[in-house]
């Protein structure tokens, strides 16, 4: 007997896998919209009685209206790391199991950290631009060399040591910041492990890499800001949560950065018709997307839309976990399992 499952946020670059995997053991529904509130319409009320799994992506928000639909719903899983799109009590309170898929696309992060890296040192953005506009003065767009550079690199899990790692090859100095201290990183690499203020003050290039918690809400906000160089660049591809952007987007007005990388924001998107009835949605949210707005139009600024893991190679990796998380559940197993 195969399980009924409806799968949200579907996109292209997911069907390769589908097309070189068989899971006859899933009776599989798939939808490129999202799952919220907003989309519940778009269902059959044979949809909401007989689904036992739903897996979605982060642009989904599965709150207690979505997961009382469901009438037989057994588990949600989610094709991401973080899980706060879905609301836990509600799955807690209907025995409902949360799979999420702990850890993916290390190596395409840290690639991407070290490109938006190059490009922000040396004026790409700026330069593509003015080719654009049909001027080709390049002496406008001198840049540095990053083995002349010290790079801050603020979490040392698995991404970013895999950043340290390549950063190291083009010999940069690299000073970190972590609650737990890795020592192949000390003696291999040879990081300096200090404490928060001193990063900030002494590196010129801040790369944050950690997940999101209630602790670290804004961790970096205009007190962090105000201890950094002037000219220092700043990346973040982490979680959007971890940097006040409003008070980002003062700073950079103010002239505070060389040039900012942002993969990721808090409440990117308050503006279109979807996100009007997403729970999120706040008077702080729609300052958050001003800030966003202006920052996206300041040319030593690198906008993308949360991208930095998005390679064939991830897609494929996220959905192996999912699956093999999935078959374990139904066998009576906690594979992957955070309730």
């Amino acid at each position: 007997m195969s399980c009924k499952m409806l799968l949200f946020d579907f996109r292209e670059s997911e069907e390769i896998f589908f097309k070189k995997n068989n899971f006859s053991n899933f009776e599989i529904k798939f939808f490129k919209e999202n799952l919220d509130e907003s989309t519940l319409d778009m269902l059959s009320e044979e949809d909401f009685e007989e689904t036992m799994i739903i897996s979605v992506f982060i642009t989904s928000t599965i709150n207690e209206k979505v997961i009382s639909k469901f009438k037989n719903l057994r588990v949600i899983s989610t094709r991401s790391t973080g899980y706060d799109h879905i609301c836990l009590n509600s799955c807690v309170n209907k025995h409902i199991a949360l799979i999420n898929v702990n850890s993916y696309g290390v190596t395409s992060v840290a690639q991407f950290t070290i490109g938006v890296l190059i490009s922000l040192v040396r004026n790409l953005n700026s330069a593509i631009g003015a080719v654009y506009d049909d001027s080709f003065h390049s002496l406008d767009f001198c840049g540095r060399d990053l083995n002349t550079m010290t790079l801050g690199i603020i979490g040392t899990g698995a991404i970013g040591k895999s950043v340290i790692k390549m950063a190291s090859c083009f010999g940069m100095k690299i000073l970190a910041y972590d609650i737990q201290q890795q020592k192949e990183l000390i003696e291999k690499f040879l990081v300096e492990y200090v404490e928060l203020e001193t990063l900030l003050a002494n590196a010129d290039v801040i790369s944050l890499h950690l997940p999101y918690t209630k602790n670290n809400y804004h961790m970096i906000s205009s007190e962090q800001f105000e201890k950094m160089k002037d000219g220092v660049y700043f990346i973040n591809v982490s979680r959007g949560e971890l940097v006040n952007t409003n008070a980002l987007a003062k700073f950079a007005k103010n002239g505070k950065f060389r040039g900012i990388a942002l993969d990721v924001v808090a409440c990117p998107d308050v503006n279109s018709d979807k996100y009007g009835k997403r729970e999120r949605s706040s008077v702080f949210c729609v300052e958050t997307s001003k800030s966003v707005r202006e920052l996206s139009k300041m040319p030593n600024v690198i906008l993308t839309p949360h991208m930095a893991y998005n390679t064939q190679e991830s897609v494929d990796y996220i959905l192996k976990v999912t699956f093999e998380s999935l078959s374990d559940y139904v066998t009576g197993g906690r594979k992957n399992r955070v309730i």
